[in-house]
């Protein structure tokens, strides 16, 4: 079947459209017509070749929200007409320690949605069944693209820290954003780092109830208790770990990140920090 995308056929480049085709879903999989589909920080990523073993031209996209249109052999618990969702993380192997003990996303043979496997920049896409969601009637299309991955990689990174009574965000994004609310629903005293002069995203920040929004090379009033880092900035790592107690988390959450400097031992063992 043709479709319709947006396809990055170099690196660096502008999206080119393109039809492209579409195949029938196979065993186990999904075709699936596309209604909404979220820009997250890693599509810049993939276009801007930051991400290795990239193989152009490629769809991105992996914020998915779309119907059902048809189904493979095998598939139980989807119909076609069902609401679905499609993350990051397509395929797996199935059969290795990881995937046996639960954490497929760490796979070497992983593929991913709009990186190395076609993504949502498009009509349709065929997803495989075990890596799809149902969707509650309560979020609309463009709402729920978003939680795809900025709700997924944001929950995950916060469930390490959910403990923590005063929490640091560094890059106030669509996943800090998210986690903001969560963590102030908890109780959490949210303090946000935003980049130097970005006056907009502190307001914003303090608008969903942060207690503090500053740059991020600045001190918060207090010392931190953990702090997620969501920018792909590997010079905040040293920073992060200089404004969180003795005993404190933080937390690297990005896909993808630039090398992280050399830094004091101090920095871990003074501070008593779990750098995870």
């Amino acid at each position: 079947m043709k479709s319709r995308a947006m396809c990055c056929v170099a690196v660096g480049a502008p999206l080119a459209g393109r039809e492209i085709e579409t195949p029938a879903p196979a065993a186990g999989q999904l075709s699936i017509r596309i209604h909404a589909c979220g820009v997250c920080r890693t599509d810049l990523h993939v276009v801007d070749g930051e991400l290795p073993g990239l193989a152009l031209p490629v769809v991105p996209g992996h914020e998915i929200v779309g119907v059902v249109e048809s189904i493979g052999d095998g598939v139980a618990g989807f119909r076609p007409g069902d609401r679905v969702g499609v993350p990051w993380l397509g395929q797996v192997c199935g059969q290795c320690e990881y995937c046996r003990a639960g954490q497929e996303n760490l796979c070497a043979e992983a593929r991913f949605h709009g990186y190395t496997l076609q993504g949502g920049f498009a009509d349709r896409v065929v997803a495989d069944a075990a890596f799809c969601f149902h969707l509650p009637a309560a979020y609309s299309d463009i709402e729920a693209a978003p939680l795809l991955c900025a709700g997924l990689i944001g929950y995950r990174a916060f469930r390490l820290v959910a403990a923590a009574r005063r929490l640091g965000l560094y890059g106030f994004g669509a996943a800090a954003h998210i986690v903001a609310q969560v963590a102030r629903h908890r109780g959490i005293e949210v303090h946000a780092f935003t980049r130097p002069g970005d006056l907009a995203a502190q307001r914003f920040a303090r608008e969903l109830g942060a207690s503090w929004a500053g740059d991020s090379t600045a001190a918060p009033p207090q010392r931190l208790d953990a702090a997620i880092l969501f920018a792909p900035a590997g010079e905040l790592v040293p920073l992060a770990l200089s404004r969180v107690r003795k005993g404190g988390t933080v937390v690297c959450a990005g896909i993808h990140m630039s090398d992280i400097p050399q830094f004091p031992y101090a920095l871990l063992w003074a501070n008593g920090c779990c750098a995870r």
